[in-house]
């Protein structure tokens, strides 16, 4: 049964172009499947997380990491009571405006559109789905309704401030109400993201061998996890033991999300999504306790993987990718493919320009970022 303050897909506020609904989905369910077949979501595929795209079959990419995502959203959803389509529809959509090679990517991107507007993953999400997808007869975009785009826009808390110009010149036009919190769906997305990243990347670090099980067992929620295995299974295997210690530490987190989720609905009591979007904090989030060893363990993470010695090479490597592509293109422009350039002609201005290659890059994959690089060093263009 929905809880009453959980998004019906009867009381939507609807697309941006009115459109014919379904006869046997949801609005909600719709939004979800055309993200699902989005080219910029089977694009993740080849977009990794925290290693490079060829360095090994295991890692995660930004694909698994959504699915993985979705899967924490829709449980979590469930037990609240929320509209579990809606949630997963924002999980699986919001890493859409990811670049090649994870955060090191949009840094590099990000320093170079600083003369532009600077470049912000979670707004060229916005990007993506209202504009850059480009298959319907009809309109450009996906044509998402307001709560799912609501909810990829700002479902890390509110926009304030200076607000990055890809959220910025859509909410001109559909107003998301970017400066409230959103709906229940959108807070459990962005709190399955933190769950997801920092289970799947102790187990990546673990397989690259950058940090041992020993040294992560004696990290905060991972020791009690540790110990729990260890009597429950004295003398299992070296991987089924850290496996099953790592699974424990993914149900701690989802367990302590729901229990203060809970907690902060019964206190707030809310009779609507509305009360939930002007509550003035998030109703989900990790509790006090949970959130400090999570510190803990995401400094652990800082120093002994995102900034161990071959990982750090290998940034700096595909920093110079990015920063060799986006001038060449701004400069060059019939090297973009023909599909691009009829947005290039219509540019008036380099501002205009260099978003429109910032778009570019932004959707390469990893492996495609390097075989364009290679390619057009090859060719005495780089």
């Amino acid at each position: 049964m929905s809880a009453p303050f959980a998004s019906d897909h009867r009381r939507s506020r609807g697309r941006l172009i009115c459109e014919q609904e379904s006869t046997f989905r949801s609005c909600f369910q719709r939004d979800r499947d055309r993200i699902i077949h989005a080219s910029a979501f089977r694009r993740l595929k080849h977009k990794t997380q925290v290693f490079i795209e060829h360095e090994g079959d295991y890692f995660r990419t930004r694909l698994t990491h959504s699915i993985e995502v979705a899967q924490v959203a829709r449980t979590i959803s469930g037990v609240l009571g929320l509209n579990a389509e809606l949630t997963e529809a924002i999980a699986l959509a919001h890493d859409l405006g990811h670049t090649p090679f994870g955060h090191t990517g949009e840094e590099a991107l990000n320093a170079l559109m600083a003369p532009y507007g600077g470049f912000d993953h979670n707004a060229q999400a916005i990007r993506v789905v209202t504009d850059l997808e480009r298959h319907y007869a009809d309109f450009d975009g996906l044509n998402l309704t307001w709560e799912t785009l609501e909810g990829i826009a700002k479902h890390n808390g509110p926009v304030r401030g200076d607000v990055p110009y890809a959220l910025a010149d859509y909410n001109a036009v559909h107003d998301l109400e970017i400066d409230t919190y959103a709906s229940c769906e959108a807070q459990v997305a962005a709190l399955s993201d933190d769950i997801a990243y920092n289970n799947h990347d102790l187990h990546d670090g673990l397989r690259a061998e950058l940090f041992s099980t020993d040294e992560i067992a004696e990290l905060p929620l991972l020791k009690g996890c540790f110990a729990t295995v260890d009597v429950l299974y004295p003398g299992l295997n070296y991987y089924r033991r850290r496996h099953e210690a790592l699974r424990r530490f993914f149900g701690v987190l989802v367990e302590d999300v729901i229990a203060v989720a809970q907690e902060n609905l019964a206190q707030l009591a809310p009779q609507n999504v509305i009360d939930i979007r002007h509550a003035g904090r998030p109703m989900v989030r990790f509790s006090d306790p949970v959130w400090a060893d999570l510190k803990t363990i995401r400094a652990f993470l800082f120093e002994r993987m995102y900034r161990a010695p071959a990982v750090v090479t290998m940034r700096h490597e595909v920093t110079d990718v990015v920063q060799s592509l986006f001038p060449l293109f701004m400069k060059r422009t019939n090297l973009l493919p023909k599909q691009w350039r009829k947005d290039v002609a219509a540019a008036t201005d380099e501002v205009t320009l260099a978003r429109i290659v910032a778009d570019y890059i932004a959707g390469m994959t990893d492996r495609f970022a390097l075989q364009e690089h290679k390619r057009l060093s090859e060719n005495g263009e780089i």
